[in-house]
């Protein structure tokens, strides 16, 4: 048996969100996901990256920004709202992205939930449920990626 660590593809925001079967669609651009978005994400998304991530549907809608009774409704609705897709697709980017630039789902796992002092010592993942604190995780990601600092 080798010894040698198998590398693992990234997860795409697609997988992320549970694949095909769960999105019903395969976009393949962002005018796609807009599509995807606008029509409305199915629920099961949401636990498809609650347990990729590892947290509870509370700390999910936290990251989100989504109350959590709202996320419940969802959940047995079958179907979130297009403002709400937008913002699991957002999350799922963030993800993707930093499985990318730290090579392992678990480095960048323990960085998202980790507090930062590059993002005033606030977690990555609870800066999340606004535009501008994923835009500022998204920076500090290029950032790390580009050795500006550790």
């Amino acid at each position: 048996m080798s010894t040698t660590a198998i590398a693992h593809p990234i997860l795409s925001v697609e997988s992320l969100l549970g694949g095909k079967r769960v999105l019903q669609a395969k976009p393949r651009t962002a005018l796609d996901w807009v599509s995807v978005i606008r029509q409305g994400i199915s629920s099961a998304a949401v636990d498809s990256l609650a347990k990729t991530l590892r947290v509870t549907h509370s700390e999910l809608a936290v990251a989100l920004g989504i109350p959590e009774r709202t996320l419940a409704r969802r959940k047995k609705e079958g179907l979130l709202n297009s403002e709400e897709s937008a913002k699991l697709v957002r999350l799922a980017r963030v993800v993707e992205r930093a499985e990318e630039v730290f090579e392992d789902l678990e480095a960048a796992l323990t960085w998202l939930k980790t507090p930062n002092a590059a993002l005033f010592r606030a977690s990555p993942l609870s800066l999340l449920d606004t535009d501008i604190g994923a835009e500022s995780v998204m920076d500090t990601l290029g950032r790390i990626e580009h050795g500006v600092f550790a």
